[in-house]
């Protein structure tokens, strides 16, 4: 075995090379040299500190080339740091962290890097022990590099917002994992990411600290993994880390974390909680709530039930957000799981493979007796393959222009017969027709006069060439598809293409009744009309239906003299065209304004969303309260929310124009299957909002939202979710979009 060189050997090496290339030896590197050597004197584990941020160029190739020396060195581990601006390139700093890489004990890293570095470092690994890194600017997580000697990772106060499909595959004893202050928010996909570390441990969103009357008590760090930690006689207890932060110097210190500030501003985040501002995270932790409160909370941890759903999800977590998890909590957490969650589609339970099903079909088991059990088991397994659907925006919808004109979409709908065709209005008053398989424009009719948004469409299905668009500005049209041009190029539609009725001030929405021969106008105002297809005329205007403006109308599906209507007068009122239209059916009562209205495909029931995810479900025969799906609200007056049905009568989907998340729900429990976050790939500091959505009427699974970004310089999209087809982590698709103000208009 060859000899290891000593520590006063590799001083005497370093002072020779900086002879050598004609420099004086970096100071920091000296006294790296010495506090080594001092811990060599006292048995301490004979460590070295590199702090990257004091390496000048001059002082590269010197310790470049100590660094070499060191790897057949009686130094036992190296200890890089980077906590402030780095004069070196980035390749500089990565050559000096890959020649230490067999002895990288601890790496603590400000991020002041580019792209390709941070790229590198997790793609490649490293083979540190602990890694600390602070002030990252990506927005989605992929650290999908060997990490094998991994046992701390510590990603506090960056703006992550999620994980991409292979983060975390190569950290095999990572243990402690901590994402304070981070911008994640999304459970199904920090579940599923934190499922591939085997030895996790540990966990932190953020940290409970305790809040007693006297003062914070000490409590001791847990000894073992034993039985104890189970045991249901105990208190919760508040994990101590020091040992850990001790590591990390002076500025990670456990005093910094549990400072007086983070007090405060805990105090006050509570208040806002009593007073109903925010949601209150403690009803999921019992008696733990009154004894202590949270500070450095990600996003994640207002979600409702989140601890509920991290301790039933990650069956090895022993730990979270410094409380001990207990055999109480873990049997609490499988029983409020089962009542709020669907853990796979149509109530299974179990996951099954995608194969194993195929051939289940194929050798025709006796398990699938009808073709809908086989459909939704084959859904339940694709879904249970992949946390993360598919989102592709059209490229069509992005930037479809000509030299001077882009073309922004602000309402669509799917096609009632053709499972590739859908219509989408424009904020400048287009209707666009195209194939959104592929993205190809079939057919695009300019807009007449001033230009007005296009906020309802609705399509015949007995005509199915016909489509009625309204605009704000009140202009109705009833377009023949088939007249229009096929090119972008076109400025005028022929007049046998459309016939023009008479104009709803306002408009908000417009609905075709289930025979194609009527149709219904609503806006800001009290009133409805209806209109007659065949002959193009109005027919009536009802007149105070409502206390404030109706904004949306709809038919129901099977019979054309029933429709509803959503006002912000707080009320959803159901109509037939039979009786007296100056008296409802019934009228049922939201405690917040109604954005919309629409009927289950089989009529049985009313989905009404009102602002702020005050989302319900009635009984269309008498209006009665089926079910509340309990969707936690933001506290804004101006989040406006949208629901539709999919999967037939099966499930829900909702979102928001304040929030980038569309939430799937059971619509025969109301427990939730998944939140889908929309992600773009544009400005780092841009977010995407849900202006509207439709689930897709031919497939399973599948819908389409209309999105908006805050960036001024985008336009707005329409993204398709699959959420049964894996995300393709390399070609994932841009959602460039732009936002413009979100509003209560339409459907």
């Amino acid at each position: 075995m060859a000899m290891l060189t000593e520590i006063a050997t590799l001083e005497e090496k370093y002072i020779e090379i900086c002879k050598k290339h004609g420099t004086v030896p970096n100071t920091s590197i000296l006294s790296a040299f010495f506090e080594a050597e001092d811990k060599k004197s006292r048995n301490q584990r004979c460590t070295m500190n590199l702090l990257v941020d004091r390496v000048m160029y001059d002082d590269f190739h010197p310790i470049l080339e100590l660094c070499n020396e060191i790897n057949t060195s009686e130094v036992e581990g190296i200890d890089l740091s980077v906590r402030s601006s780095c004069s070196l390139e980035d390749q500089y700093v990565l050559s000096l962290i890959r020649s230490v890489d067999q002895k990288l004990r601890l790496v603590d890293v400000h991020d002041c890097f580019g792209t390709t570095f941070w790229r590198d470092v997790f793609s490649q690994g490293l083979s540190c022990e602990v890694l600390n890194v602070r002030s990252l600017h990506f927005r989605k997580l992929n650290i999908a590099g060997e990490f094998a000697q991994l046992h701390t990772l510590i990603l506090d106060s960056n703006r992550v917002t999620g994980f991409g499909e292979g983060c975390f595959s190569a950290m095999p004893n990572l243990s402690f994992l901590s994402m304070c202050d981070t911008v994640v928010s999304d459970l199904w996909t920090a579940s599923a990411a934190l499922l591939k570390l085997p030895s996790l441990e540990v966990l932190r969103f953020q940290i409970w600290i305790c809040c007693s009357e006297s003062s914070t008590i000490p409590l001791k760090p847990q000894s073992s993994p034993d039985e104890n930690m189970f045991d249901e006689s105990n208190s919760p207890i508040e994990a101590d880390f020091s040992d850990v932060f001790e590591q990390m110097g002076p500025d990670l210190t456990v005093e910094e974390t549990l400072s007086m500030d983070d007090l405060n501003a805990e105090v006050f985040m509570r208040e806002k909680v009593m007073k109903g501002k925010m949601p209150d995270q403690t009803n999921d932790l019992g008696d733990v709530g009154l004894k202590y409160i949270s500070t450095k909370a990600s996003p994640i941890c207002s979600k409702k039930h989140y601890r509920i759903y991290m301790i039933n999800s990650l069956p090895k977590l022993k730990v979270l957000d410094n409380l001990a998890i207990r055999k109480s909590d873990r049997d609490r957490a499988t029983e409020t799981y089962s009542e709020n969650f669907e853990h796979l589609p149509y109530k299974r339970k179990n996951k099954e493979s995608v194969v194993r099903v195929l051939e289940q079909r194929e050798t025709r088991s006796n398990k699938w007796r009808s073709q809908s059990s086989y459909t939704r088991s084959l859904c339940a397994a694709r879904m249970g393959s992949s946390a993360w659907p598919l989102l592709h925006s059209v490229p069509s919808f992005s930037r479809v222009q000509d030299e001077s004109r882009s073309l922004s979409p602000r309402q669509f709908e799917y096609h009632p017969l053709d499972p590739s065709l859908m219509v989408y209005g424009t904020l400048d008053g287009e209707v666009v027709v195209l194939n959104h398989e592929n993205g190809k424009i079939l057919r695009y009719i300019p807009s007449y006069g001033a230009q007005s948004s296009i906020l309802g469409l609705c399509w015949l299905k007995t005509y199915p060439s016909m489509v009625i668009a309204g605009s704000a500005n009140g202009s109705l049209k009833l377009y023949d598809i088939q007249k229009a041009s096929s090119t972008l190029n076109a400025t005028t539609h022929t007049a046998s293409g459309f016939v023009t009725f008479d104009e709803f001030d306002q408009l908000t929405s417009v609905h075709v009744n289930s025979t194609d021969k009527l149709f219904l106008a609503s806006g800001y105002s009290k009133d409805v009309a209806l209109y007659d297809i065949g002959s193009g005329t109005r027919l009536q205007v009802f007149a105070s239906m409502h206390q404030e403006h109706i904004n949306v109308v709809k038919f129901s599906n099977h019979s054309p003299s029933i429709f509803a209507t959503s006002s912000f007068d707080k009320d959803v009122k159901l109509w037939d065209l039979r009786q007296d239209p100056s008296q409802p059916c019934y009228t049922a009562s939201s405690t917040k304004g109604n954005v919309m209205v629409c009927f289950s495909p089989d009529d049985r029931y009313l989905l009404a969303s009102a602002v702020d995810n005050e989302v319900r479900q009635l009984l269309t025969v008498d209006g009665r309260l089926h079910l509340n799906f309990d969707i936690v609200p933001t506290g804004s007056s101006m989040n406006y929310t949208r629901s539709y049905y999919m999967n037939g009568n099966d499930y829900i989907i909702s979102g928001s124009c304040d929030e980038s998340m569309v939430r799937v729900c059971c619509a025969q429990t109301g427990r939730r299957l998944r939140d889908v976050s929309l992600e773009g790939n544009g400005s780092e500091f841009s977010m995407m909002f849900v202006q509207s959505l439709r689930g897709d009427p031919f497939r399973e699974f599948n819908m389409s939202v209309l999105a908006t970004y805050t960036r001024p310089s985008s336009v707005s999209e329409i993204v398709k979710v699959n959420m049964l087809a894996p995300r393709d982590n390399i070609e994932e698709q841009s959602c460039g979009l732009h936002c413009y103000p979100s509003n209560s208009m339409g459907g």
